[in-house]
This record gives C-alpha cells, structure tokens and sequence, in this order.
C-alpha cells in the first residue's frame, strides 16, 4: 500500500497535478453518491429483515427440498443457496452456523464454502452499483444474474461432489 500511494504521489508531481485537490473534490462526489443510495439500501435492509422473519425463506427453502436433491444440493447448502443473492452478511453468518455443525472438512462445509466464494450478494450489488448512477429498469440484469448464481451454486456442488465425495 505504501508504494501505491508513493506511485500516485509521484506521477501527479510528474503530471503537475494536486494530488490532494483532486482527492478531496472525488471525495465530495463520493459523498453525493452514498446520498443517493442511502434510500434504496434502506428499502432492501427491511425488505431482508420482512423476509427473514415472515417465515418465508423456510417455506421456499421446504418446497425447494425435492428438486434440490435431484440436483445433488445438500438440503443443508440450501439456505445459503437462497440466502446468498440477498444478504452477504446473514450467509456469512449462516456458513459460521454450518461450520459449527457439521465441521469445515466435511462435504457440507466444503460446498457451502465453495459457494460462498462462488456467488454474490446480487440485490445488494444492483442497489449500489444502479443507486449510484440512476438507474431504475434492472430487469435484465437482474435475471442474468438470477441465473448465473444458479449456475454457479451447481458447479459449486458439482465440483465438491466430483474432487471429495458426497
């Protein structure tokens, strides 16, 4: 770190540039942006805590069960699997809980911690990256990326089965 702030020190005394001007006037528009999204990570934080209390993640992780299992998902790696698009910091919490329980070195722990490494946290991801700019359709997007975490819970799955063993 220290030599990446001596680059950026001496090639804006090379360029002539006030390194420190410049700094405070992005930091302004830093500011600006954390404003604008401030109300749309509200909305998804109670939106999260709405959906986590109401039961529903049980119902759909319950009802998922069945198909799950014909694609080799450990009913335990379900939670994660749906929880992981919505919040990073309760997977987080949920992979801990999982650890706890069934060990790091076991086949559940391991795809667990595949995926969790494999994914993203999608809807906070659109919020802040679409928040900050504007933008509000993100329908598109929002299904691509619907199914590249499917895609991605699969292999990671897939690869646990195929380099340890179910």
């Amino acid at each position: 770190m220290p030599l990446i702030f001596a680059v950026i020190l001496i090639a804006g005394a090379i360029k002539n540039v006030k390194v420190y001007d410049v700094f405070v006037e992005n930091a302004k528009e830093g500011i600006s942006t954390i404003v604008k999204i401030i109300p749309s990570l509200i909305g998804l934080m109670v939106a999260i805590g709405v959906f986590r209390a109401s039961g529903a993640l049980d119902i759909i992780i319950y009802a998922a069960k069945p198909f799950a299992s014909l694609l080799g998902i450990p009913s335990e790696a379900l939670p994660l699997a749906f929880l992981r698009p919505i919040s990073g910091s309760a997977s987080l919490a949920l992979v801990s809980d999982i650890m706890k329980n069934f060990g790091p070195d076991s086949y559940v722990g391991r795809v667990v911690s595949t995926m969790m490494g494999s994914t993203e946290t999608i809807f906070y991801t659109l919020t802040v990256y679409y928040g900050s700019v504007g933008i509000k359709n993100i329908r598109h997007t929002l299904v691509a990326a619907l199914i590249a975490e499917f895609i991605s819970v699969l292999v990671s799955v897939w690869v646990c089965a195929y380099m340890f063993g179910t």
